[in-house]
């Protein structure tokens, strides 16, 4: 779910005395990317009025998004690259001006990577509601102000009906792979079903056809972290000062996901019981060292994601149910035209591997059968992140497919 970039893309370690010098001040009011700021690589595509299925309406908006590699002459090389929970477009390349953090998935996308970019087109959307470059809350409002708890809710459908007019808009009619994890595999799954003609290759990672009761609520005591923060103010704080946006609340949110996406395998091994200084946790004020780890890359957080869009996403990703008026799961699935590579992490205790199971059960063509293909790995739901070495062999053997 998150991390997509944990969102940080390696093994769980102590947080330093250096580490903690990049958190010094007070942190932004949100950490969106708004109009003004360095693009950086990224791209923008605008649209008209756009209608959401739960009836809300936004008149205009546009997605950020990045490339790399040529489209061919016969445009049948373009590969779609989707995002999860709090990643964004910027799937290759170095931090810098405009890009908070660095390439998501350097390791998989590239000349010679797994997915090669001198055989294709790699596109990367930031998703609808994001907060990189995309319309989302912190956008600009036709009224002169951010949309903020404005911003109409989206589901993964509606992310995937925008992300199919950036591929008009590119002239692409087929996708000759279409790949996600974790939020981003609810969005390719959607593709795979919801445009079944559009899509040759379908890989998704980690991800479940429906969320959960256990997920939703999972997610929830998430938002009401960052709703019951006082500088919240239900949505509308972006006239605050630096240190007086729901950063706490944000941070909160953050801490609560990430042990989520790491198991307790890493984090015991790890951590152990270690202290993160020479003073006692043991009563005497000092810390253990989970729980700076926690807490730094909870505050770290809030230096590049926007409260309001987090809440937005989370709710679109509660969405998420393949069959939902499609007469269930199972017959959703069977209409899958795409080639499918389903992928699990055996550790994942966000979206357990019997999830990825039941999606390569029904799907008419995998590349393994009615089993997803099992990942062994001590680092949980962001193993597909980690795991690039084995990630990457599977993503050859689908677009080779």
């Amino acid at each position: 779910m998150d991390w997509q970039t944990s969102e940080e893309p390696v093994p769980s370690a102590p947080v330093t005395e250096a580490d903690a010098r990049l958190l010094l001040g007070r942190p932004p009011v949100t950490g969106a990317w708004r109009d003004g700021d360095p693009v950086g690589e990224r791209r923008f595509a605008a649209f008209g009025a756009f209608a959401t299925e739960g009836g809300g309406r936004l008149p205009g908006f546009r997605l950020a998004y990045e490339t790399w590699g040529e489209l061919n002459a016969a445009r049948d090389n373009a590969v779609l690259v989707l995002h999860a929970l709090t990643g964004d477009s910027h799937l290759r390349g170095p931090a810098g001006p405009g890009h908070p953090t660095a390439g998501w998935w350097d390791d998989i996308v590239g000349p010679g990577g797994a997915i090669d970019t001198d055989r294709w087109f790699v596109v990367a959307p930031n998703m609808l509601g994001g907060c990189q470059g995309s319309t989302g809350p912190a956008s600009i409002a036709p009224d002169g102000y951010e949309w903020a708890a404005r911003f109409p809710y989206v589901t993964i459908r509606d992310q995937v009906a925008a992300q199919a007019l950036l591929a008009d808009a590119l002239g692409i009619g087929t996708w000759a792979a279409v790949i996600g994890g974790s939020m981003g595999g609810m969005h390719a799954l959607e593709w795979a079903v919801g445009h079944a003609e559009r899509v040759q290759r379908v890989g998704i990672l980690s991800a479940p056809p429906v969320n959960t009761a256990d997920q939703i609520a999972l997610n929830s005591v998430q938002l009401a972290a960052i709703q019951v923060d006082p500088r919240f103010q239900n949505g509308q704080y972006y006239d605050s000062g630096d240190g007086d946006g729901p950063h706490r609340g944000l941070a909160l949110a953050r801490r609560m996901a990430l042990l989520n996406y790491r198991s307790p395998t890493e984090l015991n091994q790890r951590f152990q019981r270690s202290w993160q200084s020479g003073v006692s946790p043991l009563g005497h004020g000092g810390r253990f060292a989970v729980e700076s780890y926690l807490d730094f890359h909870g505050n770290k957080f809030t230096r590049r994601f926007d409260a309001n869009s987090y809440i937005r996403l989370v709710e679109a990703m509660n969405s998420h149910d393949v069959g939902r008026d499609r007469g269930g799961v199972e017959e959703a699935l069977r209409s899958v035209t795409a080639t499918a590579l389903v992928v699990g992490i055996d550790t994942d205790r966000l979206f357990p591997i019997d999830g990825q199971h039941r999606i390569a059960r029904s799907i008419p063509a995998t590349l393994d059968g009615e089993r997803a293909v099992v990942l062994t790995s001590d680092f949980g739901h962001d193993g597909f992140l980690i795991e690039t070495a084995a990630v990457g062999a599977h993503l050859r053997r689908l677009l080779d497919a």
